[in-house]
């Protein structure tokens, strides 16, 4: 299996050169059918279209192409992060608190490995979260192995497109 770190220090200035923030640099699919997954995102908004998508693209297969880190065939996927989003840089869970998460941990905590709760923000080395029926309580985010947003209506609403100018209209061009 491919070297994460490693294909991260590859990609991240890439990322960096387009003026994107990298959230996600991750392998999938085994040996049937892997895929190099990379999520990015435009700090300013959040966000990243398609244009975004095929530069970086463009960008990191070149890259690759030259260095050529990872032995077996492979698919690149490019995109955005989307709506419910994996939290995966320690700045994320400041950046969203107050909005629902999913955390899967490395250990037992309060005696379970998940849990769904409101997220409260970074203290130090924990996230703070509040979960239903236990309260507040820290996670240390070495214990954390994944974490994402829950699509909610508050969630949706404070995503929303900067701009909806066009969406309601069909384009018959091409």
């Amino acid at each position: 299996m491919a070297d994460i770190a490693a294909l991260t220090k590859l990609i991240e200035p890439e990322a960096q050169a387009l003026g994107l923030s990298l959230v996600r640099v991750a392998m999938f699919g085994g040996k049937s059918d892997p895929t190099l997954q990379v999520m990015a995102e435009r700090p300013d908004t959040r966000q990243l279209d398609l244009s975004d998508c095929e530069a970086l693209s463009r960008r990191i297969s070149e890259r690759l192409d030259e260095a050529d880190p990872i032995e077996e065939a492979y698919r690149l996927e490019v995109s955005s992060p989307g709506i419910d989003r994996p939290l995966t840089r320690p700045q994320d869970f400041a950046d969203w608190a107050g909005f629902d998460a999913r955390v899967k941990l490395a250990r037992t905590i309060e005696g379970r490995k998940q849990f769904d709760g409101k997220l409260i923000g970074r203290d130090g080395a924990d996230v703070r979260f509040h979960v239903s029926k236990l309260g507040e309580i820290a996670v240390p985010l070495e214990a954390i192995a994944s974490a994402k947003l829950i699509l909610t209506d508050a969630l949706i609403k404070a995503t929303a497109p900067l701009s909806t100018e066009g969406a309601d209209r069909i384009s018959t061009e091409g």
